[in-house]
């Protein structure tokens, strides 16, 4: 009798928390259950390959909206392959709409709605035993007989019984290592699954800064919190920043996702005693316009949000990380461009752009009639257009995130873009928006580019700018030089030098 949990991570960097919590729950029958993780970059025949030598009698996936589609295609073929191995799958993927998931998938046998960890427990039991019933097993969907069944939804987890996930799995030193402090969010943001649970479920403080220093003692490279809003309890955050403070190895990096509006002054004063590399934040926006987060259940703070991420990041030693959401309720194409102005001006290390996905579960899903969102029918359900904003809106802001990935997410070209913003006296978004379209214009986007092949393209389009503002070719050519020389090695600015500026 040999288990299997697996998944399929978005990066090899990337590692799935929640198989290892299954794990480590599965007490009794540990022995009888691998662990394996693929990703989305490896080969179907490979990864379908590894699962069927492997002699397993059961394979559980762990599904999310970045793999549903390749788990399903994997799952019909093993189930064709050997017909004896049992199917089951857990995840948001499958949590929502799940008998219908089981009818339209029918070599699917078993589905785990929700939390996890106890009904896996009972499920492995139960299934090496052969003794029992699933019939018991609260939060289990199955299929038996040519009939599904449904039980009844499972307890919440007392997530203070949960065990540490990394007692007897060792993080690796090539991966992120990803902990959960908290469950649960207290906001309701009406995009967001974490919107569902109403409570919020803390692990006790002592636990965790134990944890969290076991982290630190076996030199993890970046620990990153899942916790929804890391600082929702200002106190306990400060503590817990503190102890990593006072217990800071030199190497370790510790990524949390906060509410801007919560920042307080004790936050700001321990970040301030960091070192260089120690803590990253990552802040959600969402947007600017205040009807619009009205809607999504969002505060509509804005001055005291801004206020507090330019704090964070005027301190100098914290990687900032800030996020606008394309598609939201009443954010039109000229108020979301308002949005982008405001959130640049922060001056954060990463601004990512990201686009609306009606989650399956979501209160904004089910007002899609509402609003009269079309989006894709397959994950990640990302929006095509909406009342307030045309598909060729959505189009062109998708232009505009990938030269903003290019050029600014990237590195590397921090003094030319403040000098050619400054230089030609238009926005930030004008200025993207205009270097999106020259970069479409030439065909750029039909290939990959080597940084060095970045320089060029910018070049090209400040020679372009040239004939309406002469000598801006030269000027900007200057901060690109610049900005090689505190980015490239200097084997690669002499082969570039080589080369020239001129795109081949």
């Amino acid at each position: 009798m040999k288990i299997l949990l697996t998944t399929l991570n978005a990066k090899y960097i990337h590692s799935n928390l929640a198989l290892k919590y299954l794990y480590m729950s599965a007490v009794e029958n540990r022995r009888a259950i691998d662990i394996r993780e693929f990703t989305i970059n490896n080969d179907d025949d490979y990864i379908y390959t590894e699962i069927i030598r492997g002699g397993y009698s059961v394979i559980c996936f762990s599904c999310y909206i970045w793999n549903i589609a390749r788990i399903v295609y994997l799952a019909e073929n093993i189930k064709k392959a050997r017909p004896d191995i049992k199917i089951l799958m857990g995840g948001p993927e499958v949590s929502y709409d799940s008998i219908e998931f089981l009818r339209r998938h029918k070599y699917i046998d078993y589905i785990i709605v929700g939390e996890g960890e106890e009904v896996f427990k009972e499920f492995v039991d139960t299934f090496v035993s052969g003794a029992g019933s699933f019939e018991r097993i609260r939060g289990l969907i199955y299929r038996a007989n040519g009939k599904i069944y449904v039980n009844p939804a499972a307890d919440l987890q007392d997530f203070e019984n949960v065990p540490f996930p990394y007692s007897f799995l060792l993080p690796k030193d090539d991966k992120i290592v990803y902990y959960e402090s908290v469950r649960g969010c207290p906001f309701r943001c009406s995009y967001c699954l974490s919107s569902i649970e109403k409570h919020v479920r803390p692990l006790p403080l002592e636990r965790v800064k134990k944890e969290l220093g076991f982290f630190l003692f076996k030199h993890v490279k970046q620990v990153k919190l899942i916790d929804r809003t890391f600082n929702y309890d200002r106190e306990r955050c400060n503590q817990i920043v503190e102890y990593i403070l006072e217990h800071d190895n030199g190497i370790t990096n510790f990524h949390f996702e906060i509410c801007g509006e919560l920042i307080d002054e004790r936050f700001l004063e321990l970040l301030k005693k960091a070192r260089n590399g120690l803590f990253q934040v990552e802040i959600g926006i969402q947007s600017l316009n205040p009807l619009t987060l009205e809607t999504v259940n969002r505060s509509k703070n804005i001055d005291l949000t801004l206020t507090n991420i330019r704090k964070v990041v005027t301190l100098g030693n914290i990687h900032t990380h800030v996020d606008l959401i394309a598609g939201l309720p009443f954010e039109d194409y000229l108020s979301f461009v308002e949005s982008f102005n405001g959130v640049y001006a922060l001056g954060a290390d990463q601004f990512q752009l990201g686009f609306l996905k009606l989650l399956k579960g979501t209160k904004i899903r089910d007002e899609k009639e509402l609003y009269e969102y079309a989006f894709r029918d397959v994950a990640p359900y990302e929006i095509i257009s909406n009342r307030f904003i045309s598909a060729e809106g959505i189009a062109r802001l998708k232009m505009v995130e990938n030269l903003l990935d290019l050029y600014y997410n990237r590195g590397g070209f921090f003094k030319t873009l403040e000098y050619a913003i400054a230089r030609f006296q238009i926005t930030a978004f004008d200025f993207y928006e205009e270097l999106a379209y020259f970069f479409y214009l030439k065909g750029y986007q039909n290939r990959s580019h080597k940084k060095e092949d970045l320089y060029r393209i910018f070049y090209e389009y400040a020679c372009w700018k040239d004939r309406s503002l002469p000598g801006a070719a030269e000027e900007i050519q200057q901060t690109l030089i610049l900005d090689m020389g505190d980015t490239l090695n200097p084997d690669a600015i002499k082969k570039f030098n080589g080369k020239g500026w001129k795109m081949l």
